[in-house]
């Protein structure tokens, strides 16, 4: 695919080229013609031609996640570091 868009690329500057030193063409013209018909059709289509790659890349990094919390939630009990607190509060005997 990329190789189709670096030829497209080449025939449009080909064309501003051709443009640009014509007697009757323009600089301005040319880099008109490179953007209107070379740069801006490409970069669309690759964009296009793209976004299913985006998705499963999307997809596999959401997953992914959410394994990493799954295996974090259901670590061992105390995981946490934190010390164990009292089940019972201590009673005293008042005097």
């Amino acid at each position: 695919m990329h190789l189709v868009a670096i030829g497209w690329l080449y025939v449009a500057l080909m064309m501003a080229v051709a443009e640009a030193t014509n007697t009757t063409g323009t600089v301005t013209g040319a880099i008109f013609t490179f953007l209107l018909y070379g740069a801006a059709p490409v970069s669309l289509v690759l964009y296009l031609m793209g976004t299913p790659g985006r998705k499963s890349a999307i997809k596999a990094r959401e997953a992914a996640e959410r394994a990493l919390r799954a295996g974090a939630a259901s670590g061992p009990p105390d995981a946490g570091g934190e010390p164990a607190a009292d089940a019972v509060a201590p009673v005293r005997k008042e005097l």
